[in-house]
């Protein structure tokens, strides 16, 4: 999916909620969740767009509606030392595309 995929479906209301992951390496990319499943947003090349920060996703997406958004974040140190039982589940913190802080 690329950008203008993106804001029609937010437009459309058909975007359940908009998934910012952080990967090793200091970037993210952005995933859809659709009812059908979920969509990566690609660049021109048809590759998952890199993305350096939720200000850069704010401005990539000025002209889409508000949707529910959030921070996925994998918690390295638990899967390193294997403290838990059982799986271990990524961090999810929500953000706004609307406000900054």
């Amino acid at each position: 999916m690329n950008l203008q995929d993106l804001i029609k479906l937010a437009t459309d209301g058909r975007i359940k909620e908009l998934e910012l992951l952080s990967l090793e390496g200091g970037f993210y990319i952005v995933r859809a969740q659709l009812d059908e499943g979920y969509r990566t947003l690609l660049d021109e090349r048809g590759n998952p767009m890199h993305l350096r920060s939720t200000t850069q996703l704010r401005d990539l997406l000025h002209l889409a509606p508000a949707m529910p958004c959030v921070l996925v974040q994998h918690v390295v140190h638990d899967e390193m030392c294997g403290q838990r039982d059982g799986a271990v589940e990524p961090m999810r913190l929500p953000f706004s595309l609307m406000q900054t802080w």
